[in-house]
């Protein structure tokens, strides 16, 4: 987590200007449910949902299609130094002015669908589909400000109901990255509701702003931009300016200052709204474990190192990470599933009595094969896991590594997978999961599903955890064996 205050004066606007903020992409236009559909908006706290999406509320609405928005806390923490407010007055205020946002979002669009209909409106001309804002709903799920993280039954619960009956549904979240711990556990929720239900996920940095920097992370250059039309920036004026509690004293008094200062504002004042955006996932027909060998074979055919194992340093110290969190010296038998062209194969070798190394690609393992010409304890075998699984590593196992493998199956896939990896290990065995936190374009999965997915099946006990910005590394270890 990163370690960050709002007193922080943190990476000024201009930098992101300077950096291209404002020359991203514009959003897709299936990003925003069309008439019929619904936009399920998560907010941590109040006022999250007008720094990051205000506008993204009024463009749904005046698409025709409805939104719900889930209220997670009542924001009580936001001042825990003050000397005249109480968390239960906090939490007073803070609702009373969601509650007020909410209404004047509703009613902006209802204006401007009145004066579309009245032909007032600049832009008549390209209103398309007969005017008609959308129904605007919210629901308090009244969660502890802060600790969200021991609450998501309840969250992942608020979502399934949300979403519940919709057909074309879009969910929007704060940033699973955002650097805030309630807001990294809802961008997170709305990451496995996305992917349980099929409905395409956008995520609103809000934090992130302050802490991170253009040069960190080329991330954010992937992201998707939403133009406000002066109606909506208006409206998102407004509804940022409710928010009395947070964007001026509450006193004069020391520990009532604002919370959202002027200069962190400026983010919010931008002409758009900007997104990480995951298209729904085609459930029906996804790439799966059937269609590896094809779609491997082909790329590694175009290139010899398509993820650059042998020349990133990000893949280079990955691997160093990875053999570093290993909690044993050696492992007697180990299998890894998708060891591509062998580079964390070799490495892996020498910490193994024996080991298999799985990959569905046959111009992969040609050039494993090539590389670990002189281990001698190393087993290369072409199959599509799970059902290739080979016979003689079913049992007996003490290491299992899934790196960088697991988003490559489907669901079922996965865990068929993980139940195989349950059986194979020997008691005290360890399964380690490492995988990529950015979206995978046309596969079902991700990493942080992967590993959500391991753990649903196995309900093991996480020994190791290993979270990057880029990457998560996990080790699971199978109950019954002795500590070293």
């Amino acid at each position: 987590m990163v370690s960050f205050s709002h007193t922080d004066t943190g990476t000024p606007e201009q930098r992101w200007q300077e950096a291209g903020i404002a020359k991203l992409p514009a959003l897709e236009p299936e990003a925003i449910p069309c008439r019929g559909g619904r936009l399920v908006l998560v907010a941590a706290h109040p006022d999250d949902e007008s720094l990051g999406a205000a506008g993204l509320i009024q463009a749904t609405l005046a698409a025709g299609a409805d939104v719900v928005v889930l209220l997670c806390t009542a924001g009580e923490a936001s001042h825990p130094q003050s000397p005249t407010h109480t968390p239960q007055d906090l939490a007073r205020i803070r609702l009373q002015e969601f509650d007020a946002v909410m209404g004047g979002l509703a009613s902006d669009a209802a204006h401007a669908a009145d004066a579309i209909d009245s032909g007032d409106a600049a832009d008549t001309a390209d209103a398309g589909d007969p005017a008609g804002s959308g129904n605007l709903s919210w629901t308090f799920l009244d969660l502890p400000d802060g600790k969200i993280s021991e609450h998501t039954a309840e969250l992942d619960a608020g979502l399934a109901a949300a979403l519940a009956g919709a057909e074309n549904a879009v969910i929007a979240a704060t940033y699973r990255e955002d650097g805030h711990t309630d807001h990294e556990e809802v961008g997170l929720a709305a990451q496995r509701a996305a992917s349980a239900q099929g409905a395409g996920l956008l995520e609103f940095p809000i934090w992130y702003w302050l802490w991170a920097a253009p040069e960190q992370s080329e991330s954010w250059r992937s992201w998707r931009s939403l133009a406000l039309p002066a109606p909506a920036a208006a409206a998102k004026a407004r509804a940022l300016a409710a928010h009395v509690s947070q964007t001026a004293p509450l006193s004069d008094a020391p520990g009532d200052e604002a919370l959202l200062s002027p200069g962190f504002l400026q983010y919010f004042g931008r002409p758009a709204e900007i997104f990480r955006w995951t298209p729904a996932r085609d459930t029906a027909r996804p790439n799966g474990a059937g269609t590896a060998a094809k779609v491997f074979d082909l790329l590694y055919r175009r290139k010899s190192d398509p993820w650059a194992y042998l020349s990133s340093w990000y893949e280079q110290r990955k691997r160093a990470v990875t053999m570093a969190s290993l909690p044993r010296e050696h492992y007697g038998r180990a299998l890894e599933a998708g060891c591509s062209i062998g580079v964390l194969t070799a490495e892996v070798a020498d910490k193994c009595g024996q080991l298999t190394a799985v990959d569905a690609s046959s111009v992969a393992l040609e050039r494993a094969k090539a590389r670990l010409a002189n281990r001698s304890n190393v087993e290369l075998v072409r199959a599509e896991l799970p059902d290739g699984w080979p016979a003689d590593s079913r049992q007996g196992l003490d290491l299992v590594l899934v790196s960088e493998v697991g988003y490559f199956l489907r669901a079922r896939e996965l865990r068929a997978l993980m139940r195989r990896s349950q059986e194979a290990l020997n008691p005290g065995g360890h399964l380690l999961l490492c995988h990529w936190l950015h979206p995978i374009e046309g596969w079902e999965l991700d990493g942080e599903t992967v590993h959500a997915i391991a753990r649903e099946v196995t309900s093991w006990e996480v020994v190791v955890v290993h979270r990057e910005r880029d990457f998560l590394l996990e080790i699971l270890e199978c109950p019954g064996g002795t500590r070293d």
